[in-house]
């Protein structure tokens, strides 16, 4: 919320002319991201949290200018941020087993039918998403009457970070542990006798102060309820992708570009100056 306000207070000192705004608005949000993109679904694959457990509630603040009585352009902060944290499905931990082949020794995730746990293996996945838009706005109606409709869409630049924090299942680096021996390996499986385990490893991982351009598009309507006032209520759809970093710095590696649309329903008031 701090860094929602202070940007938002950047805008009041960086917009040119923003004394002649035509009115402000203050609006609360409801974020639904789409979260199409594969880091998102390998979460909701393998945690027991799920999609709509991603859906926020955001503030979100907007300048207007009116350049003729059916155009206006707006600029506005829409921020959306989720921590989540949750369980590995279908996994539980025993803490340092050793591993002859390998001569080291690891934690490991073990089938949760297997029995008993040293841990449940868990980690925080965590997103924050500000769009700061710039968008035209028409009224086919004009700004006149009881009931003002409103169309449009802009551009964004979206400032945006990934953090997963906690117990990391390494599913590529399948290993076996047999029940009869008691012994872990890398050999292949001996059926009936091995049980798949994989290593699981203390991650940090985070994609901080990342920037991509993204788009939107929104319609609404106004309704005046006092003399400087309007109550306000709109639907908008943002669309934007942002890629991981690559190379040596690289952290979320193998990744497709990550998700930031999705839908905000929003209910705001307008103050006109």
């Amino acid at each position: 919320m701090k860094k929602s306000v202070l940007l938002f207070l950047t805008l009041i000192l960086l917009t040119p002319g923003l004394a002649f705004s035509e009115f402000i608005t203050i609006k609360i949000g409801f974020f639904i991201p789409d979260a199409k993109s594969d880091l998102w679904q390998d979460e909701f694959d393998n945690m027991n949290f799920g999609r709509s457990h991603f859906y926020n509630s955001n503030f979100c603040f907007t300048y207007e200018y009116f350049a003729t009585k059916q155009l206006s352009f707006t600029l506005g902060i829409d921020p959306y941020y989720k921590n989540k944290s949750g369980d590995y499905i279908g996994f539980i931990g025993y803490g340092s087993l050793y591993v002859p082949d390998l001569d080291e020794v690891f934690d490991f995730a073990f089938p949760d039918d297997y029995g008993g746990e040293d841990f449940i293996p868990r980690h925080n996945f965590n997103v924050s998403i500000t769009p700061i838009q710039f968008s035209l706005k028409l009224y086919p109606r004009g700004r006149q009457g009881k009931i003002m409709p409103y169309i449009g869409g802009g551009v964004g630049l979206y400032i945006w970070y990934v953090k997963l924090q906690g117990d990391l299942i390494d599913f590529a680096d399948e290993m076996y542990y047999n029940e009869v021996t008691g012994v872990l390996h890398k050999y292949d499986p001996v059926p009936g006798e091995d049980i798949a385990i994989y290593p699981v490893y203390i991650a940090d991982l985070q994609e901080t102060n990342r920037f991509t351009i993204g788009y939107h598009a929104f319609a609404g309507i106004m309704l005046p309820i006092a003399q400087r006032f309007t109550f306000e209520v709109e639907f908008k759809y943002n669309y934007a992708k942002g890629n991981f970093k690559k190379g040596d710095d690289a952290v979320f590696i193998g990744y497709e570009a990550f998700d930031m649309s999705g839908y905000q329903v929003s209910l705001g008031l307008n103050y006109w100056f």
